[in-house]
């Protein structure tokens, strides 16, 4: 049996900007999530005011979309300059139903990623999953 990692789950709240198809912003709030019970994915939380919408997608997207755009299908990420020319981090998410465009300070992406990969480091995610529990859960459904 392989012994696993454990780590905290790490959140960090951030100020989205939601961009709609004219280049119009509305203020949005979120939370980053990491749980290294998933290693491999992050989860944006949109905090709507009626319910929590989530979205996970792989952590390497926003890793890599620090520094250069990233992303196949549903899920891309860039870095960019705002309007009024503050670093950000562009995230487009896209579903059967529609797209979401949203921006976010580079530095609070940053300083989540930080934590993440201090906590989880890159190429060490598999050292954080229960291959034994994972199995047996896919063989109990």
């Amino acid at each position: 049996m392989k012994q696993t990692k454990t780590a905290q789950v790490i959140t960090e709240s951030v100020e989205l900007e939601f961009v709609d198809p004219q280049g119009e912003s509305t203020a949005l709030e979120a939370d980053l999530v990491f749980d290294p019970a998933d290693p491999f994915a992050v989860t944006m939380v949109f905090r709507t005011g009626v319910q929590e919408v989530r979205w996970t997608f792989g952590r390497e997207l926003l890793v890599e979309g620090l520094y250069e755009p990233t992303g196949d299908g549903d899920v891309h990420v860039w870095p960019c300059l705002s309007s009024n020319g503050s670093a950000v981090v562009i995230v487009e998410l896209c579903s059967p139903d529609g797209e979401l465009l949203v921006q976010a300070g580079s530095r609070a992406v940053n300083t989540f990623v930080g934590k993440m990969l201090a906590s989880v480091p890159d190429g060490q995610e598999s050292a954080f999953v229960d291959f034994d529990s994972e199995l047996a859960h896919l063989f109990a459904v």
